[in-house]
Formats: structure tokens, C-alpha cells, sequence
């Protein structure tokens, strides 16, 4: 049983490695004992992602669902011939990730099936499941259990996984609007109302969860705070070169930013969290 176990979680970290090589190098800057939970956890996310985003031409819906009972069946159980559900399975179970958190991102899942566009209300909705309850479902394994340490960095933790994912929405206005019909811009039903107005708006949230973000990241456990880090100043440059990019440049490509400035970022969150303070 043990050789299945350790080749699911090969598998969830072969398919992070090969959709994702920013979030890919933040695990790897992981002590070693939080790499495989995180893994897992992004091949849960990936795989649900897929079914909505990428499985064209099949019942999606149908999918989604029987993806949602596997889920469940197999944390009660705690084996799944799924071998990413099977590896998400053992970090739930191990860590005590909430259903609710679960319940939630699937939830967002489903959401897109059916709406190209959120009002305001829907918009945080989706946001919470599809982005903050990731960041809880991470932090979970990264306090070990400590439920004061959790809940001090609830909020910080929220705000990061929002901005990662409204950066993300920015940067894939392209691919949402051609690919998937879909805008992710608040108060925006139609593609002809987005403009730098509104961009600006969201940007200026953007920022401010950003700010708060860091200051949970001073505090994580040793053994995750640069892998976080990390990511978090990937992200901000992302979001810098975003916010000098006029709507209509979006809208014709995506920004970028290259490996080898992702792994010049990588080197520098080695040397700045050394002298990130803990408050």
C-alpha cells in the first residue's frame, strides 16, 4: 500500500511540475516534509480545473459531479483508484482540511459552467472558493495542526490566494474572453465595458491584499515561508508589468514574466527572507 501512496503523490507533482513552473520552483524552496501535501493539494485544484476549463466537447457537468463524489468517497474511505484523488485523499485526512473549504472550490468550479460573467455578489463568491479556500487548504499543512497559529493567519492567507487569483484574472483576459466566454472583471457583463477605469479598480484591491498578504508571510513557519515568498514576488512583478499595460494590450496578449527572471525572483526571496521580521 505504501508503493501506491508514494506514486500518487509522484504523479500530483508530476502534473504540477507540468502545468505550473512558478508554483512548481515555490514548492521546491518548501522544506522537504511540505512539498508532497502541497503537491497534492495543487492536483486536486488542477484536475477540477480542467474538467470545467479544458474537457471540451464532453458533459462537463456530468464530469464535474462524479468528480465531486470521487472526492468525497474517497476521503471517507481513504482510497480512491484516482491517483490524484487518492494523494489529495491522505493530505486531507492527515491535516483535517476542512469539507467546507472543499465543498466551496468545487462549488466555484461549477459555477463556471454556467456563467461568463459575475455581479457583485456571485464575484466573492467565486473568488472564496476558487482562490482564498486554496490558500486555507495550504495552510492547513503548513501549521501542523497549530489552530491558534491557523487562525492568525486566516485573513493573510485569504488575501493572498485572492490576489494571486485576480492577478490571474487580469493576465488571462485574452484566453477568458476567446477560449471560454468568460470575464472575471467585477460589475462587467459585457466584454465592450471593460476599460482602464475599471482595471484600475480592481488593481488598487489587488494591491491592498497584497500588502496584507505580507505581512502573514512574515510569520509562517520557517520551513514555507521562502516557497511562499517566492511566489509572492512573482506575482508582484507579474501584477507591476500588468498595471503598465493598458487594457487593449491585454486584450491582444498575455503578459508574461520569463523563467529566468522567475529564477532571478527565486534567488532574491532567498536573501530578502532572511530579514523578513516576524511581528
Amino acid at each position: 500500500m505504501q508503493l501506491y501512496h508514494d506514486t500518487t503523490m509522484k504523479m500530483s507533482k508530476l502534473l504540477t511540475t507540468a502545468y505550473s513552473t512558478s508554483f512548481s520552483m515555490g514548492i521546491m524552496a518548501f522544506a522537504p516534509k511540505f512539498r508532497e501535501p502541497i503537491y497534492a493539494v495543487y492536483g486536486f485544484v488542477r484536475l477540477a480545473d480542467e474538467i470545467v476549463d479544458t474537457f471540451h466537447g464532453f458533459d462537463k457537468k456530468k464530469m464535474l459531479s462524479d468528480f465531486r463524489t470521487e472526492t468525497y468517497k474517497a476521503i471517507e474511505t481513504g482510497l480512491s483508484t484516482n491517483p490524484i484523488l487518492h494523494a489529495f485523499q491522505i493530505v486531507v485526512n492527515k491535516y483535517g482540511i476542512d469539507r467546507e473549504y472543499i465543498n466551496a472550490f468545487l462549488d466555484s468550479m461549477e459555477m463556471d459552467l454556467y456563467n461568463n460573467y459575475y455581479e457583485s455578489k456571485e464575484y466573492n463568491n467565486y473568488i472564496y472558493g476558487s482562490a482564498e479556500v486554496v490558500g486555507l487548504m495550504c495552510l492547513r499543512v503548513f501549521v501542523e495542526g497549530d489552530k491558534e497559529l491557523f487562525n492568525r493567519l486566516l485573513a493573510p492567507a485569504k488575501a493572498l490566494g485572492s490576489a494571486f487569483q485576480k492577478v490571474n484574472f487580469l493576465r488571462d483576459i485574452k484566453s477568458d474572453i476567446e477560449e471560454r466566454g468568460r470575464i472575471y472583471l467585477p460589475g462587467i457583463d459585457q466584454y465592450v465595458d471593460i476599460n482602464d477605469c475599471n482595471k484600475k479598480l480592481l488593481e488598487d484591491g489587488i494591491e491592498r491584499e497584497f500588502e496584507l498578504a505580507l505581512e502573514g508571510i512574515r510569520n509562517l513557519p520557517a520551513g514555507v515561508r521562502m516557497g511562499v515568498y517566492s511566489a509572492y514576488l512573482y506575482y508582484i512583478k507579474l501584477f507591476e508589468k500588468i498595471r503598465k499595460s493598458e487594457v487593449t494590450v491585454l486584450m491582444k496578449k498575455r503578459v508574461r514574466v520569463s523563467n529566468i527572471r522567475k529564477i532571478a525572483l527565486l534567488f532574491k526571496s532567498l536573501l530578502e527572507v532572511k530579514i523578513l521580521k516576524t511581528t
